[in-house]
C-alpha cells in the first residue's frame, strides 16, 4: 500500500493553479459538500477555530471520498500540534505567522522526514493506513506528497524571505495579507500598496526558488493573482457562503 497522492501537488506540478476554499464549521458535511463541488483542496482552521483532531479526521475522510486533498492551519503549539493532522492524512500543514528564518527550519526539523528532517515516525495512523504502509516507503512517500506551508502574514520575516523560500523543507510560501496590514499599522486595509508590494514580493521569491506560492483571493482577482505568480488560491468560506445566502432569502421575502 501506498499514501495517497497530493490533488494539489499533481496540479501544479502541470503548471496549473490549484483552488481551495475554508471551513470554519467542523461537520464533515460540510467537507464533503465543498469536495463534491470539484475544488482541488478544503482548508480546515486550527488556529482561529475551536475543532478538535476527531473533527479533522472525520472531515478528511469526507474530502477523500472525492479525492480532495485537505489544508489545515495547525495550532502553532509543540511539534504535536504539526504532525498530527498529517497523521490523521491531511495533505498539508500550514503554520500561522512565521516570525523567521530560524523559526522555519525548527518547522521542518520536525514536519519532514530523514534526510530532510527529523520528524518522529508513527505509521499507525491513518497517513500510512494504520501500519499498511512500509516504513521505508511512508517515510519517502510523506516527503514527496505532503506539503508544508508558512504563511507570511507579518513584516518581520520580510527581511528573510529570501532565505525561507530557499530552504528545503518548507513547499509552499503563503501571503496573508489581512494580518500583513495590521502588522504595518493599516489594519484590514489589504489593498494598500505596501500590503500589495510585500504580496507580489512572496509570490515572485517563492517561485524563484522552485516553491509553491500560496494566497487568499476572490472569483473577481483570481486570474491577476495567477499572473503575480500565485499558483495555489484560497477563495470563499462555507461561513461566507451560508451567511450570503440566508441573507438573501431574508431580503427578497421581507424586502
Amino acid at each position: 500500500m501506498h499514501l495517497r497522492k497530493s490533488k494539489v501537488l499533481e496540479r501544479i506540478k502541470r503548471g496549473e493553479t490549484a483552488l481551495c476554499t475554508k471551513l470554519n464549521l467542523a461537520d464533515p458535511r460540510a467537507a464533503e459538500i465543498a469536495a463534491m463541488c470539484g475544488v482541488d483542496c478544503i482548508w480546515i482552521d486550527m488556529e482561529h477555530v475551536p475543532s478538535d483532531y476527531i473533527d479533522l479526521e472525520n472531515m478528511i475522510r469526507a474530502a477523500k471520498l472525492y479525492d480532495v486533498d485537505v489544508l489545515t492551519r495547525v495550532s502553532k503549539g509543540s511539534y504535536n500540534d504539526f504532525i498530527k493532522p498529517l497523521e490523521a492524512d491531511s495533505t498539508g500543514i500550514m503554520v500561522p505567522h512565521l516570525m523567521s528564518l530560524e523559526e522555519a527550519k525548527k518547522i521542518v526539523y520536525f514536519t519532514k522526514f530523514h534526510p530532510i528532517g527529523r520528524r518522529p515516525i508513527d505509521g499507525g495512523n491513518a497517513d500510512a493506513k494504520f501500519c499498511m504502509v512500509d516504513t521505508a516507503d511512508y517515510i519517502k512517500e510523506a516527503n514527496e506528497e505532503r506539503f508544508v506551508i508558512v504563511q507570511i502574514e507579518d513584516p518581520e520575516p520580510m527581511a528573510e524571505l529570501e532565505e525561507i523560500c530557499a530552504l528545503p523543507g518548507i513547499d509552499m510560501i503563503f501571503f496573508g495579507p489581512a494580518d500583513f496590514s495590521q502588522g504595518i499599522g493599516n489594519p484590514a486595509e489589504v489593498f494598500n500598496e505596501e500590503t500589495l508590494k510585500a504580496r507580489r514580493l512572496v509570490a515572485e521569491t517563492a517561485r524563484k526558488h522552485g516553491k509553491m506560492a500560496g494566497t487568499v483571493g476572490g472569483t473577481a482577482n483570481f486570474k491577476a493573482l495567477e499572473e503575480e505568480g500565485f499558483n495555489f488560491i484560497s477563495v470563499g468560506a462555507d461561513v461566507v457562503a451560508l451567511s450570503a445566502y440566508f441573507k438573501d432569502i431574508v431580503n427578497q421575502i421581507k424586502g
